[in-house]
């Protein structure tokens, strides 16, 4: 079985053929049903050989269609001091999109 590791959203993800996964969104005018290449591939292994890229393999991407896009859960931030009176709370939406893996190169 094939895999690779690719980088995106400055985080490392382990992906292989048929894979959803989901990541920190990309930035431009990319809608569900679209097709992504990322071209961060860091390791790439077919079975019989392993390739290490330092820090990318060059010549290599992996294809994916993005199957779904929104909005994590609500997290809410809040900082306190005792003895001051002070309080503050703020919630954060994290965008993300849900893509699947159609090949690696």
């Amino acid at each position: 079985m094939s895999f690779a590791v690719i980088q995106t959203g400055g985080k490392q993800y382990k992906v292989a053929v048929g894979d959803e996964i989901a990541i920190e969104k990309i930035a431009g005018d990319l809608k569900v049903g679209d097709k992504v290449t990322l071209d961060s591939v860091v390791l790439k292994d077919d079975g019989k050989e392993t390739i290490l890229g330092a820090p990318f393999i060059k010549d290599s991407a992996v294809e994916a269609t993005i199957t779904e896009s929104g909005k994590l859960d609500k997290v809410m931030v809040v900082r306190y001091r005792q003895k001051s009176r002070y309080h503050k709370r703020n919630g954060h939406r994290q965008p993300y999109m849900s893509i699947k893996i159609d090949a690696i190169k």
